[in-house]
């Protein structure tokens, strides 16, 4: 059973000030298997913002099926809303509750039992317990994101949305964030995230899907997606800087690095023609320093399959 089934979901935009109407989702078929660790990537204006905000009841859909745990967002609309829990971008927080009261609110708002709540355990796990009785606006920025994934929890869902969850949070508050929620993926919570930081995607995701223009361009395994684009970087340092790529090089899909004292060569690990490689820079008049290779990792595969959809 999948966690999220979506079927040629569509989102189209009218314009208040012309007739030009914007496709932001141009028929996304997505499914997102129960109990994983699901990464949702793309550039900015891709449309994940937009296919997050239709599931969190923010956005209305213009066509298309969603289903999320078994329950058809357009015939069970409460029970979708009960099964998610969701940590948008923006930070919003209630600046008339303390933090215990926050969450104990929004647990009564999802119609948790007070014998049943979690106030004081998720309060725990995420280490908020000494600012209960805080005033949220007097929190740190990362104490804020905490508090934001503790109101996610309150009414314990099946499924959790991150929506860049650690956008400019520091190194070690990340570190404890990623711990937790790794636990709850351990525990059956499926996890769909959302992240401009490809490497915590590619730590954390078990299935990545790639979306461009609306449009979902790859979705496999990160393993698979990494495996399969079958390339590594070939760096060749140089003993002085490059302004201009000889044509000849350009054949090799080589490349200036951006301080222009390397040639970076993405190159098949079937068949490496180092060899001529290293011939031709030669020719064009450039001394070798060293050579360096890069395999290929998820930010190569993802600016290599957006640049050429």
């Amino acid at each position: 059973m999948h966690a999220i089934k979506i079927e040629n979901l569509k989102k189209t935009y009218q314009s208040k000030f012309s007739k030009q109407n914007k496709e932001a989702l141009k028929g996304i078929d997505l499914d997102i298997p129960q109990g994983s660790f699901f990464g949702l990537l793309g550039p900015n204006g891709a449309g994940k913002s937009t296919l997050i905000n239709i599931l969190a009841g923010l956005v209305i859909k213009t066509s298309g099926k969603i289903s999320v745990n078994g329950f058809d967002l357009d015939v069970n609309e409460t029970s979708v809303r009960k099964s998610i829990g969701i940590v948008p971008q923006e930070v919003v927080i209630d600046p008339f509750f303390s933090v215990y009261k926050t969450l104990e609110y929004y647990a009564g708002y999802f119609g948790i039992k007070k014998s049943n709540r979690r106030t004081d355990e998720i309060l725990k796990a995420l280490n908020l317990s000494d600012k209960a009785e805080a005033n949220p606006r007097k929190l740190s920025g990362g104490m804020k994101r905490r508090l934001l994934i503790a109101k996610a929890l309150v009414h314990n869902p099946k499924i959790l949305i991150l929506d860049e969850p650690t956008a400019g949070v520091d190194v070690e508050l990340r570190l404890q964030l990623w711990e937790y929620v790794k636990k709850l993926n351990k525990e059956g919570t499926t996890i769909l995230l959302t992240t401009h930081y490809l490497e915590e995607a590619q730590e954390l995701c078990d299935r990545v899907a790639i979306i461009n223009n609306g449009q979902v361009i790859a979705n496999d395994t990160t393993k698979n997606l990494i495996s399969n684009l079958g390339t590594k970087n070939i760096v060749f340092n140089l003993s002085s800087k490059i302004l201009e790529l000889p044509e000849k090089l350009k054949e090799y899909g080589a490349e200036i690095t951006d301080d222009g004292s390397a040639i970076k060569i993405t190159n098949s690990k079937k068949g490496s023609k180092l060899d001529e490689m290293i011939t031709e820079i030669k020719t064009a008049g450039f001394e070798i320093q060293d050579i360096s290779t890069i395999e290929t990792d998820l930010e190569d595969v993802f600016r290599h399959l957006v640049k050429t959809a």
